[in-house]
């Protein structure tokens, strides 16, 4: 178990100091993350998959790391709320953000963001299958031939 703990702080300490967070040069102080509590925003409302996903990471980094890490709802804005804030925040590793594939999707869609390369990923939490779906008239048997209908430009 105390092999685990280290583990997740180690992973913690890493993806922080990969996004520019200076945690000292003592490796020893570096297991010592999180020594606060931790802000965990999500861009959604809460009762939703993304929220729900987070309140369980939450709870289990808390248990783990002895510190509790706070979800915080900041709905609105397609998530860019919630981005924003988090991107406004000190960039001392205590403030995190629930990504989803909305944030990529933002980042072309929005010509005009007060942010662009202001954060940095840390870690995957959770894989979603996406589902590609036809009209049951199209003829499409197999994924390739679907993927070559749409690139040819067929209906």
């Amino acid at each position: 178990m105390n092999l685990c703990k280290n583990f997740v702080r180690l992973g913690v300490v890493c993806a922080l100091s990969a996004m520019g967070v200076n945690m000292g040069m003592n490796g020893a102080l570096a297991l010592d993350y999180p020594t606060k509590p931790v802000r965990w925003i999500v861009g959604y409302p809460p009762a939703g998959a993304t929220d729900i996903a987070a309140r369980l990471m939450g709870q289990w980094l808390s248990d783990r790391l002895g510190q509790p890490f706070v979800i915080e709802n900041r709905p609105g804005a397609a998530s860019n709320i919630a981005t924003e804030a988090v991107v406004k925040a000190p960039p001392d590793g205590y403030t995190l953000l629930h990504v989803s594939t909305t944030n990529a999707i933002n980042a072309t869609l929005y010509d005009k963001l007060n942010f662009r390369r202001d954060i940095a990923p840390v870690a995957g939490i959770v894989r979603v299958p996406l589902v590609m779906v036809v009209n049951p008239s199209v003829p499409a048997n197999f994924r390739v031939h679907r993927l070559r209908q749409g690139q040819s430009g067929q209906d």
